[in-house]
């Protein structure tokens, strides 16, 4: 799925809606993560969306460095995240 401008909640919701459902405490790390490296919604998604692939369950570790490095690389569509994460391996 392609996100065109969707904001953190909205994908949220989205994951919501196909039965993936957070607790209060992972929903409050996954706003820290954005607020604590000042990331945009996009950015965030995509950190998100990759952690989930990739760990198959939330880690906030793994969220929160993604995104930071997602964050440092300038990295701003999903088809650079991808390639990001092929070229480290984690896909």
């Amino acid at each position: 799925m392609e996100q065109k401008r969707q904001t953190l909640d909205e994908y949220i919701a989205f994951l919501a809606s196909k039965g993936f459902h957070f607790r209060e405490d992972v929903l409050g790390f996954i706003q820290f993560g954005k607020q604590y490296t000042g990331a945009e919604d996009r950015l965030a998604v995509m950190a998100l969306e990759m952690t989930l692939k990739v760990q198959k369950q939330f880690d906030g570790s793994f969220y929160i460095s993604l995104l930071e490095q997602l964050k440092q690389q300038n990295i701003t569509t999903r088809k650079q995240a991808m390639a990001f994460m092929k070229e480290k391996g984690l896909l």
